[in-house]
């Protein structure tokens, strides 16, 4: 075999290796709330960089249902739920950088967005539609990501 020939082989190798070899781990973290312990999905996916929330209704956790009073209120609890999250995580709304919302009517884009930019202060990139039939009855979902 040539020198050459071994050269670009081993340098081959060194760099599918290098490939092959990630440095971050994927963890799956189920909820922090116990009635939600069953859930067939995750609370939060943590990568290296970033924090992947699963999307949030507004629903009381310790009531088990949907809080009263229409988009505004069941906006206000989709953020506090979000916090809980991030908080559980030693995260907090500022390190949030993407949110997804989707509203149930986009006629409540405007009561949304004003209780919004009351938490969202820093203003992460955002995409908002609706959609109909949101889980649990809701009137607005959220997700987001946090860099950590």
């Amino acid at each position: 075999m040539s020198r050459n020939l071994l050269v670009f082989l081993i340098l081959l190798s060194v760099m599918f290796q290098s490939c092959n070899t990630s440095n971050s781990e994927i963890k799956f973290h189920k909820s922090h709330e116990p009635t939600r312990a069953n859930v067939p999905f995750s609370d939060a996916v943590e990568t290296e960089d970033f924090l992947f929330l699963t999307g949030q209704i507004g629903k009381d956790h310790k009531a088990g249902k949907l809080v009263d009073g229409g988009i505004e209120t069941e906006t206000k609890r989709v953020i506090l739920n979000i916090e809980d999250v991030l908080k559980h995580h030693n995260l907090n709304l500022d390190d949030v950088v993407k949110c997804t919302v989707i509203l149930k009517d986009i006629n409540d884009f405007k009561t949304f967005n004003s209780v919004y930019t009351q938490y969202f202060t820093k203003k992460p990139a955002r995409t908002t539609f609706a959609a109909a039939g949101l889980a649990g009855g809701a009137s607005i979902e959220i997700d987001v990501i946090a860099a950590k």
